[in-house]
């Protein structure tokens, strides 16, 4: 499923928005959030325009993401010939 979400104002106060597409309806979806992009240009009271997909295709069971304990996780190295520093994970 792709839903868009968006923000309006009707009376200064704002409320939350979703209008959902078919998992195979992009295009759909990205046209639908341009039209919203553009009723804000135009001056209407629109905000946080944001498309979210869940793909069944694409999620994973839980657990998917879990590193094996051997995974070695290193956010920079400013030294390529410095040894790389401690695996990530339980140890």
């Amino acid at each position: 499923m792709i839903v868009v979400f968006w923000m309006e104002y009707p009376q200064g106060a704002g409320e939350a928005r979703a209008r959902s597409f078919a998992s195979d309806a992009l295009g759909e979806a990205l046209r639908f959030a341009e039209e919203l992009r553009a009723r804000r240009k135009a001056g209407e009271a629109i905000s946080h325009v944001a498309i979210q997909s869940e793909l069944p295709q694409a999620v994973g069971p839980a657990g998917v993401a879990d590193a094996p304990k051997d995974y070695a996780h290193y956010k920079r190295r400013i030294d390529p010939a410095i040894p790389l520093g401690r695996p990530s994970g339980g140890s």
